[in-house]
């Protein structure tokens, strides 16, 4: 090594060149010479293929060439990861007395932190570099793969940061210590809700430039796109745009992704809390519904010592009803430009609550005009064809909509869903103040993202907090909470 990179001689050197060479890729579109010849003989003397200093080859095709260096991308940046994948020796076991030369077991942590340096610039690189110019298929299916390896790299599934999910990293609670005792790796733990809308912006950028008209009418590269959020907003800005064999690839594109995120939603529907027993209902006589303890326990004053027999002569049964009343659920979504995200994720919700027994579903989108969707709201892709994302905000209209919906207060609950930067603030806030004064549950919502950020006019916020109808902000996992109270 020494002959290599001459004056640097020790591990913490070579983990230097490795993260200055990605600082220089990052922030300065000039080449370092001097870093990448040094970065190359790092790379070499520590047994990893050169193909990871290039900046084009995606992650993909280096594992595909070298499928042992798939294991030691998984959980490569977690905190507490352990520093024993992949410590290839590299020749700096004699001391050279200058402080590079170590021996036994740190010789080895320090050439294992080397190697997860290398792997950690690679990863971060094909998903941080700068981008210019138009986005082909190819270049945006590469990136996605690419951000998915990232998402392993901390623990999460492909798509997981991107879609919001809870990470399955290590909580905060964990030391970002190796096995030698030396942490290298920050504790990412609070980072991690932080990255997955970073990733999701730079996955928006990269759609808005590509020539997403072309590559539709192209059923070998439609095939290649990867259904995401900022994928899907651009179609449906797009779709009146769209005919023939590109409307065709894009409408499987929406229904792909509908689907995915309803079986997501479907299963937290089906996790959140469900309704009381209703004990006014007698429990049906069947055998499946016998409480064997109970009938025991109560009839235990007549048993027989001498002939050894408990004698029966009440049975005893579980209640299994619960108690459902029908409800009436109205959604009212603001679909301009700030709220693509919320008018996906609700649209699919509702209809996933539309198929529940006894729950009554309205659904309304608006923006300067509001658009009555309650027809197709069992069918979300239906639903989403005919919506008209961007324009202004007028909740005003929809309120128009919604209020004649509200036959019985006691047994209706109004979601209503946007960032409340509107334009008749006073009228709007009076129209939600009755619904709420009439006895029906109404829920103000700042988003039902994936990610769960939000911002919401200040001016509503205050007003709905004095109200005691506070803005209910986060993730989409909430709302399904406070409906399924209520709806069962």
């Amino acid at each position: 090594m020494t002959d290599r990179i001459p004056g640097e001689t020790s591990q913490d050197n070579r983990r230097q060149v490795m993260y200055w060479r990605l600082l220089a890729r990052l922030f300065d579109p000039e080449e370092q010479a001097t870093l990448e010849s040094a970065s190359l003989a790092v790379v070499e003397d520590i047994g990893l293929p050169p193909a990871l200093l290039d900046p084009q080859a995606s992650i993909d095709s280096v594992v595909q060439r070298h499928p042992e260096l798939a294991a030691e991308f998984d959980g490569l940046m977690v905190p507490g990861a352990d520093d024993g994948a992949g410590t290839a020796e590299t020749g700096t076991d004699g001391g050279d007395g200058d402080g590079g030369g170590v021996s036994g077991g740190d010789g080895r942590d320090r050439a294992a932190e080397v190697r997860r340096a290398a792997l950690v610039s690679k990863v971060l690189l094909n998903v941080y570099q700068p981008r210019t110019g138009t986005v082909t298929a190819g270049q945006l299916s590469r990136w996605q793969s690419d951000a998915g390896w990232l998402e392993r790299a901390l623990g999460c599934r492909p798509g997981e940061l991107r879609g919001g999910r809870a990470a399955g990293a290590s909580g905060p609670g964990v030391s970002p210590t190796g096995s030698g005792g030396r942490g290298t790796t920050p504790d990412l733990s609070r980072l991690i809700p932080e990255i997955g809308p970073e990733l999701g912006s730079i996955e928006a950028d990269l759609v808005k430039r590509m020539r997403l008209r072309e590559v539709l009418a192209d059923p070998r590269l439609a095939a290649r796109l990867t259904p995401s959020m900022s994928l899907i907003e651009q179609l449906l800005r797009d779709k009146d745009n769209l005919s023939g064999v590109a409307l065709t690839n894009a409408k499987a594109l929406i229904r792909r992704f509908v689907d995915e995120v309803a079986e997501v939603l479907r299963t937290q529907v089906e996790k959140a809390t469900v309704g009381a027993l209703d004990r006014s209902v007698p429990p049906k006589r069947v055998f499946r519904n016998l409480d064997l303890d109970r009938t025991i326990w109560k009839n235990l004053t007549n048993w027989d010592p001498e002939e050894e027999r408990l004698y029966v002569d009440r049975l005893f049964y579980r209640h299994t009803v619960r108690r459902t009343t029908p409800q009436r659920l109205i959604v009212v979504v603001d679909q301009s430009g700030s709220m693509v995200d919320s008018m996906v994720n609700c649209t699919i919700l509702a209809s996933i609550f539309a198929g529940l027994p006894k729950v009554d579903v309205h659904l309304i989108a608006y923006d300067t005009q509001a658009l009555d969707l309650t027809p197709w709201v069992h069918d979300p892709f239906e639903t989403l064809l005919r919506t008209n994302l961007g324009g202004g905000t007028d909740g005003t209209v929809a309120m128009a909509l919604a209020q004649p919906k509200i036959a019985e207060p006691r047994n209706t609950v109004v979601v209503w869903i946007s960032d409340f930067y509107e334009w008749q603030t006073e009228p709007l806030f009076e129209s939600m103040a009755a619904i709420h004064r009439s006895g029906a549950k109404f829920i103000p919502v700042g988003s039902v993202t994936s990610s769960g950020r939000a911002s919401v006019n200040p001016w509503f916020r205050e007003r709905f907090k004095d109200q005691g109808t506070p803005v209910l902000s986060g993730h989409i996992r909430k709302l399904v909470h406070e409906l399924k109270t209520f709806l069962t």
